[in-house]
């Protein structure tokens, strides 16, 4: 069985590469959305032209983004969704709302002190974790049946 993992959320700490570099070894494929902050703000005015006004600034590059979190979101087996400390990640529980409705299985990967703030995603979550290492835990279990340790 190969698995395709969607690493949705925070773009500021290492995650993702510590999710990657732990499942090396599992038939697991990972997608995520564009992390570099400044491509992810301005690609749409790159792109499509200047706008004077940042709400239009921001829309446009929020709409091209779309195509590519839709794709991975739709493709995806598995979505990881990361909260971190730093900011709210309001487009990260976009995604938990969004795979949600398409009815995939979802891993929702937060700080014990947001446990509160996040239960309707949790309610959502097929696994709730702390750690990206009990992330590629799961992923391992539910690959070869295998228990950490």
């Amino acid at each position: 069985m190969t698995l395709k993992v969607y690493l949705s959320g925070e773009i500021h700490s290492d995650w993702r590469e510590q999710i990657v570099e732990g499942a090396k070894e599992l038939d697991v494929s990972f997608n995520s959305p564009v992390t570099d902050h400044d491509a992810s703000d301005d690609c749409g005015v790159n792109i499509l032209g200047q706008e004077p006004n940042k709400y239009w600034h921001d829309h446009k590059g929020a709409m091209v983004n779309a195509i590519r979190t839709r794709k991975g979101l739709t493709d995806a087996d598995v979505v990881v969704v990361r909260f971190g400390e730093k900011y709210k990640q309001w487009n990260a529980a976009f995604d938990a709302g969004y795979a949600a409705a398409l009815g995939k299985s979802i891993i929702v990967l937060n700080p014990p002190e947001h446990q509160h703030a996040l239960k309707e995603v949790h309610a959502a979550a097929l696994a709730v974790a702390e750690e990206p290492r009990q992330v590629v835990e799961i992923l391992r279990y539910v690959l070869t049946g295998a228990l950490p340790g």
